[in-house]
């Protein structure tokens, strides 16, 4: 399966585990990595001396490449940049801001760059930037969204034609057919969240991963655009969301209810009914826990069967 992606990041599969807070540790990117995928380890719900410690962990599980992904509007940022700087992490995913403010000085000092982006004005932004590859997210996706709720569908064939750097799909992603859909839609890759929240090495609390595969269809919903837009499992929090709507609750009001450690309480510490749970409508087809690497050798086996049969059409 060698592609750009596989080129650009020397790795067996076009296949991106995403970064995310609370569930992406150093255990599930070094299992990613170690299948032939590229893992990522999600900065956003650590502290500096939490994501030295990751990293180091990583490096000694594993000797292929992987990566960190860093929100931009992370408050410490500057010195999540400097432990990457320090550990010689070669691959860097940055989300949730302008892909212009730090593309050149990470790529000055030998770092693969990626921003995620949820639109074409950013897309092109990050063309401008000089950012090796972009991670195109649809409204599908779990965790932190895009405004505009373009799908996974419509927004690759969007981009295709407009950026020539290589394409990763986001969004609504866990087999290896849906794989196939985003690259016959020009993506040359694919990074998948939901999927791997379930995986035996994600740190994500086992109470989570058993509410992901209890989730049907309808269960997720996109909320907080006041805030982040943010893909929620529906539960007691996301009701007390729904009721500050209807009560036309104000931005500061939002905030308060929202508060601090919330989704650190649903998803690491399995408070399932008054945390934050983040997730993809991808759950609604997610049905057991399985370690990393088997994920990633079933998504490649779905994927050339399905290959195979469109080849027979």
């Amino acid at each position: 399966m060698t592609n750009k992606i596989t080129e650009l990041f020397k790795i067996k599969y076009p296949i991106i585990q995403g970064g995310m807070i609370w569930c992406s540790g150093w255990e599930l990117a070094a299992a990613v990595s170690q299948a032939g995928g590229l893992g990522l380890i999600g900065a956003g719900s650590m502290y500096p001396d939490i994501l030295r410690e990751h990293i180091q962990k990583t490096k000694k599980a594993i000797d292929k490449p992987f990566g960190v992904n860093l929100p931009l509007l992370y408050p410490q940022v500057e010195e999540h940049i400097q432990v990457i700087l320090d550990e010689q992490v070669p691959i860097v995913f940055t989300s949730a801001g302008n892909p212009k403010k730090y593309t050149a000085f990470l790529k000055s000092k030998g770092i693969i760059v990626v921003h995620v982006i949820a639109n074409s004005k950013f897309a092109l932004k990050c063309v401008e930037a000089g950012v090796d590859a972009v991670v195109a997210e649809g409204f599908e996706a779990g965790g932190h969204n895009g405004y505009e709720e373009s799908t996974t569908l419509t927004l690759i064939p969007t981009l295709r034609p407009i950026i020539d750097i290589p394409l990763i799909a986001a969004g609504g992603i866990g087999s290896g057919r849906a794989m196939l859909a985003a690259i016959a839609l020009g993506a040359d890759g694919v990074q998948i969240g939901s999927r791997f929240v379930t995986s035996t090495e994600s740190s994500a609390h086992v109470n989570f991963k058993l509410k992901v595969l209890d989730a049907k269809d309808g269960d997720t919903k996109l909320t907080l655009k006041e805030l982040v837009p943010v893909r929620l499992l529906k539960n007691d929090f996301a009701e007390q969301v729904d009721n500050a709507y209807k009560t036309k609750a104000t931005k500061k009001e939002l905030e308060n209810l929202l508060g601090h450690g919330r989704a650190k309480k649903g998803m690491f510490l399995g408070e399932l009914e008054e945390g934050e749970l983040e997730i993809g409508q991808v759950s609604s087809s997610i049905y057991e826990i399985l370690p990393a690497g088997e994920i990633i050798r079933e998504i490649v086996k779905d994927y050339r069967e399905a290959k195979e049969e469109l080849l027979k059409l």
